[in-house]
């Protein structure tokens, strides 16, 4: 009742507690691997940065030009939109933002620094970038090396003669690669290839003043896809406005050389400005066209209208009019004068509509402002001019079949049918207004009814004379303010603040070699917790105690002593070493469990053959006779004893099975042998192998053999057979007062422990607890453990773990008893 109340206790959960102690000393008993990890990727880090070129960011502030932001411009210009002229629209700065970035400005930008053409030349760890510091430079044009399949590879080297040895490489890598080289005399020179011509020259008529020549005598060129490294500019590019108040936009770059980041930015936004302006002249130069056109149209109509008014003045011999008539005249020029106005918005309408009409201008930006009174038909031109401008736009980078490019051109046809029926109802109004005027006009025609037919026919030639006129002096007005305005464009954004790089932004060499450092700790570190995590095999008594709540009562070093015979009993008599002291401690523990003068008789067993059962117990019963007792050791495996190979019994001699198969018949002393290491120790072998050992092991003659042996000696020490091949210990375990479960370091499976604890747990064997077996204190993860842990004053004294090691096996070092 007493050792199911001790054993419950031992089997209750409880809250698992990390031992920290141990868990640092598992990683700090590996010291010389990591300070080899840290060197080493300290050193990788070092090289790394010596190898990865520096990063620069690049950066700039643009002032867009904004009506809505910046109010609007001065001087001629403001007179210029104040007519109508430039009214162009205010600039959305999003979009702007958004242009300034787009594939085609950044790879006009590229194209314009070449930066899509690369020097170099070899360094220690890494190349040397020579953007515009190269001694010969390289042509090659952008449309040529937009159609390259990999990059075109050049090779220049200078020779002591003053001659140019040029390699060229086509195609590296693929099947149909080329290589060629070269020798120039001189530059400059033209090297044709297969993928274009290569234009050398000398550096010295291009480089900009006070840019340093590099002194290289091997140069080499790598020349690359414009748009590929457009693409690569346009991911590292930003665009973001400074306030939201403000039009002014920082621009910012990353690039390995400090330069070309420079001169990518100035070179962005004069493509940009480039891009806009041709826009803006795209208009101006239609609205110049039509105008002209129309200004010789008018130009001959006014020419026959004052040949036909002299004409006639000279035949009717006219040279004034009568005051009535005049008087009816003047009532009526003020309906006239409206009259005319209004024609000359019909004939503009007319030539609006002969414009629209005719195919030649399809998909052709509109003149604007140039005449018209309708504000509504301005604005539809104005936003049809910015769907077309858009339009063309896409399609320099892009073909009509681009959905965007479809979408843009479904809504231009809608757009121009919208024009063509607001222009269709403009002109029918003002037929309208014109036919009214006409009414007006015809009350006062009857005042000049008497007036000769003359006079009237005079009138009607001086109003079509008025309207030609009037006409003609718009159109030259409108030419003018249009030639002002095409030599006056201004860009769309100006550079405030000038490129500038702020160092190098990565790598970071304090963030690199911390990272290098971190590594270095974190992968011995990995690699240790990985393979604990992996190791299915105990180490010592930290993994059992985690994997059992079962006692463990001893921990078992490895010997170095000589295995075989009775050099497998490394207890003996007067001597004070590790083993012993083990021992002896193993024995003290178990004599606290065995606290009853009737409690006797101690089981050993394991879970598989091999983890030093019969070693522990043979030692364990010398121990125990060394302390003056009466000990006999009973060979209780009886399908393979392991007694015999320590003390050199054979399978036909008599012994145990002799006894339970004839208890009546049988002498049980004669079977009884003394042990040859201590005069009160002595053993039971097993004797020979039985056919039916579980069913004689079951027999009340057991019992019998037990109770009988329990009367002459004070301890019985039973070697049974592993519990985990054979159900003979289980048996046998009736017997028993204290069952000690051998395992061994590493050799015991971890997922043995579960049969360890289910054995617990049903109580089926009494006063279960465990001893380790095999620890090879050579290792330094068992001196570190059970030096700083467990047995430090002994290793003081004895020399724990140096002079001896743990443990005691059969054959090879390592391999513990069975």
């Amino acid at each position: 009742m007493k050792e199911d109340q001790y054993t419950n206790e031992l089997l209750e959960e409880q809250e698992e507690k990390t031992d920290y102690r141990a868990l640092l000393f598992r990683y700090l008993i590996h010291w010389p691997w990591f300070v080899l990890s840290v060197v080493l990727c300290l050193a990788g880090g070092w090289l790394y940065l010596k190898r990865t070129a520096p990063v620069y960011r690049i950066t700039s502030t643009v002032l867009f030009q904004d009506d809505q932001k910046n109010g609007t411009n001065a001087g001629g210009i403001a007179n210029l939109q104040e007519l109508g002229l430039l009214n162009y629209g205010s600039s959305n700065i999003d979009n702007e933002m958004e242009i300034l970035r787009s594939k085609s400005i950044v790879r006009d930008a590229v194209c314009h620094i070449g930066a899509y053409i690369r020097y170099s030349t070899p360094g220690t760890f890494r190349d040397t970038d020579l953007y515009g510091a190269s001694p010969i430079e390289v042509d090659f044009a952008p449309e040529d090396a937009e159609r390259l399949r990999t990059p075109l590879e050049l090779d220049l080297t200078r020779q002591a003669d003053g001659k140019t040895r040029v390699q060229i490489r086509i195609n590296g890598g693929l099947p149909d690669e080329e290589v060629q080289t070269k020798l120039l005399n001189s530059l400059p020179v033209a090297l044709p290839t297969r993928v274009g011509t290569l234009t050398f020259q000398a550096a010295s008529h291009t480089l900009e003043v006070g840019r340093p020549v590099a002194e290289a005598t091997r140069v080499q060129v790598r020349i690359l896809p414009p748009l590929a490294v457009a693409t690569d500019y346009q991911s590292s590019l930003t665009v973001e406005l400074t306030g939201k108040t403000t039009s002014i936009a920082t621009l910012t770059v990353l690039d390995t050389q400090a330069r070309r980041g420079e001169d990518f930015l100035k070179a962005l936004v004069t493509m940009y400005n480039r891009d806009a302006n041709n826009d803006k002249d795209l208009i101006a130069r239609n609205t110049a066209r039509f105008i002209d056109d129309r200004i010789a149209a008018v130009n001959g109509e006014l020419g026959s209208t004052e040949v036909e008014l002299e004409s006639f003045k000279r035949q009717a011999g006219l040279t004034d009019l009568s005051s009535d008539a005049q008087q009816a005249v003047s009532e009526r020029s003020g309906y006239e004068k409206l009259s005319n106005e209004n024609a000359t918005q019909i004939n503009l309408i007319n030539y609006l509509a002969d414009y629209l009409n005719n195919p030649d201008n399809a998909n052709s930006v509109l003149p604007v402002n140039v005449g018209l009174n309708d504000p509504s038909i301005a604005a539809l031109i104005s936003q049809y001019n910015a769907q077309v401008l858009e339009r063309n736009r896409l399609l320099r980078t892009s073909s009509e079949e681009n959905p965007v490019i479809r979408r843009l051109t479904a809504d231009l046809r809608n757009m121009h049918a919208n024009l063509v029926t607001t222009v269709s109802s403009a002109r029918k109004a003002l037929l309208i207004t014109q036919a009214n005027l006409n009414a007006q006009a015809s009350k006062y025609a009857g005042r000049v009814s008497s007036a000769p037919t003359q006079e009237r026919e005079l009138a009607n030639m001086q109003r079509q004379q008025s309207v030609k006129e009037a006409l003609y002096l718009m159109l030259l007005q409108k030419r003018e303010e249009n030639n002002i305005a095409l030599a006056a464009t201004s860009d769309n954004a100006k550079i405030i603040d000038a490129p500038l790089a702020a160092g190098a932004v990565s790598p970071d060499n304090k963030q690199v070699l911390l990272a290098a450092g971190v590594a270095g700790l974190a992968l011995p570190a990995g690699i240790i917790f990985l393979i604990g995590f992996f190791r299915y095999r105990i180490e010592g008594r930290a993994d059992v105690e985690r994997l059992t709540r079962v006692p463990v009562v001893g921990d078992v070093p490895l010997s170095d002593r000589n295995r075989g015979g009775l050099s497998a009993i490394v207890v003996r008599e007067n001597e004070n070493d590790v083993m012993a002291e083990t021992f002896r401690s193993l024995r003290t523990n178990l004599l606290f469990m065995l606290d009853g003068p009737d409690r006797k008789v101690i089981l050993t067993t394991s879970t598989q053959s091999g983890e030093g059962k019969t070693f522990v117990a043979a030692n364990l019963a010398t121990s125990f006779a060394l302390l003056g007792k009466k000990v006999i050791l009973l060979g209780l495996d009886i399908r393979k004893p392991g007694l015999n190979k320590i003390f050199s019994f054979t399978n036909r001699d008599r012994g145990i099975t002799a006894y339970l198969a004839a208890p009546d018949t049988t002498d049980l002393h004669s079977l009884i042998r003394p042990s040859g290491v201590v005069d009160n120790f002595h053993i039971l072998p097993g004797g020979t192998v039985p056919p039916n050992p579980t069913e004689l092991l079951a027999r009340p003659s057991l019992d019998r053999l037990i109770a009988a042996l329990k009367q002459e000696y004070d301890y019985v020490i039973l070697d049974t057979a592993p519990i985990g091949m054979v159900t003979d210990t289980q048996i046998i375990a009736r017997t028993a007062d204290v069952s000690l479960y051998v395992c061994r370091a590493d050799y015991t499976a971890k997922g043995d422990f579960s049969l360890i604890n289910d054995l617990a747990r049903q109580h089926r064997l009494p006063g279960l607890c465990t001893v380790i077996n095999g620890i090879d204190m050579k290792r330094k993860k068992y001196g570190y453990y059970y030096g700083y842990g467990k047995y430090g004053k002994y290793g003081k004294y004895y020399g724990y773990g140096r002079k001896y090691g743990y443990g005691y096996g059969y054959g090879d070092s390592g391999h513990a008893a069975k």
